[in-house]
């Protein structure tokens, strides 16, 4: 993906999409123009993660209700990552800059910052001059950025062994090589609340961190698991969950990383069990589960299935196939809820299963089945992001189509209302986007001006 968008920085292009960031171009008639590219972002803003100054917020939580541009940045962004509540993003030349939560050091701006609890100020991550960065990803507590040489960093807090720096080893003030994949070529990182996993330029997968309910896979389970549990089955499934009852099931997960003590954990990198000798072509984790895409088209579930995110009806804890009818080509995560892009009948759709309470499957039948998003059947969904409780998509014609809870302003639609089907986010018509992610509860996207 960074290849591709320095081409488009070379040959200023007007529209260059390819999987979840860049797909089809179009060469602008002005070889002088210089384009800039610019982050926008709306939602909650309670936590930083929109990197907006006061003045741009509204609302008794200090949201953003459409897409609105974060000062401060560098005009050559070319990529952004959304954590669940603080948010990346990378320059062309290689640079990270990070804004939002920063209780657990999740930011990176070094010693100087490390009492600031957050800042919506975007700030350039220290410790990383002596390389080069390709690719970012973020989650709760912690972020981490793949080098061009191939080597992981991670920093932040994670009492569940998520930055996989060795046994014991819970913070990491500035970012710090992960050396348990020293001798591998890492292509990408996806991070749920407690559990890691990286994909190798060569289809390896490696696991660490959190392993209850098989989301690493088999190796989990000589752990003992009695005294643990996934923080989704704090709720019924067929519960009618409020506002008020998502927040203290944060508030819950947030107590919980200060009071286990004894917890199945996986402190460095291993190869994950199910898929060694098989080549993985994506991967994603969710809170409590993960999926893994193999080059045969097959994919696999593991971890919580509370809402039916793992799409089987094999209850075992590991990593087991997905039942889906359509060969999925890329897979994305939100809390409880799956998504993919699949091949369904002779055109690209978006795949959904999982938890609905908010409408985040964008379409009507049986949650604990992948099923296509009607909404979409007219467009050619290129990459497609999940929140807490909302969703959002890119088309190939740099469109974004958002769907689920509007809480917060999250969808970018100018209101809070949810959306039971994908709505399409019309005041980014006439922008040339290049990229759309979601976190938690607040929304990123890259824009070429």
């Amino acid at each position: 993906m960074m290849a591709m968008v320095r081409l488009l920085l070379k040959e200023r292009t007007t529209a260059l999409y390819i999987s979840g960031c860049i797909l089809r171009s179009s060469t602008s008639s002005s070889h002088s123009e210089v384009r800039r590219y610019v982050v926008m972002s709306f939602g909650d803003g309670s936590h930083g993660a929109l990197g907006l100054p006061l003045a741009h917020l509204s609302g008794p939580g200090s949201d953003s209700y459409e897409p609105t541009r974060v000062p401060g940045l560098p005009s050559d962004i070319a990529n952004v990552s959304a954590g669940h509540y603080h948010s990346l993003a990378l320059t062309s030349q290689g640079q990270v800059w990070s804004w939002g939560r920063n209780k657990e050091f999740q930011l990176g701006h070094g010693l100087s910052h490390v009492n600031r609890h957050l800042s919506n100020e975007p700030k350039k991550v220290e410790g990383l001059n002596q390389v080069k960065v390709q690719s970012v990803s973020a989650s709760g507590v912690i972020s981490s950025a793949v080098g061009d040489d191939g080597s992981l960093w991670v920093w932040g807090k994670s009492k569940r062994g998520q930055l996989g720096l060795g046994k014991g080893i819970t913070e990491a003030i500035l970012p710090s090589r992960v050396e348990g994949l020293a001798g591998e070529r890492i292509a990408k990182v996806s991070l749920g609340w407690g559990h890691a996993l990286a994909q190798t330029e060569d289809g390896k997968l490696f696991g660490w961190g959190y392993s209850i309910d098989g989301r690493l896979g088999k190796f989990g389970q000589n752990l003992d698991n009695s005294t643990s549990k996934s923080t989704l089955s704090t709720f019924n499934k067929n519960q009618e969950i409020s506002p008020s009852m998502l927040d203290a099931a944060e508030k819950l997960v947030l107590e919980d990383m200060e009071k286990e003590k004894d917890m199945p954990v996986i402190w460095e990198p291993f190869l994950i069990e199910e898929v060694c000798g098989v080549e993985v072509v994506d991967m994603a984790c969710g809170l409590d589960h993960s999926l893994v895409l193999c080059r045969d088209g097959t994919l696999l579930s593991g971890g919580s299935d509370v809402y039916g995110q793992l799409g089987r009806a094999k209850q075992d804890e590991g990593m087991f196939p997905v039942e889906i009818s359509f060969p999925p080509l890329s897979i994305s995560s939100g809390l409880g809820h799956s998504l993919a892009i699949g091949q369904v009948d002779t055109a690209k759709r978006i795949i959904t299963w999982g938890w609905n309470q908010s409408s985040q499957l964008g379409r009507k039948g049986p949650e604990n089945l992948p099923l296509p998003v009607e909404g979409l059947v007219e467009e050619i969904s290129i990459s497609v992001s999940g929140g807490r409780a909302h969703s959002m998509a890119l088309t190939s014609k740099g469109e974004v189509w958002v769907w689920g809870s509007g809480r917060n302003g999250r969808l970018g639609l100018g209101s809070s209302n949810n959306e039971g089907e994908p709505t399409l986010l019309d005041s980014l018509e006439g922008s040339v986007v290049l990229q759309a992610v979601a976190g938690f509860d607040h929304s990123l996207v890259l824009v070429a001006e």
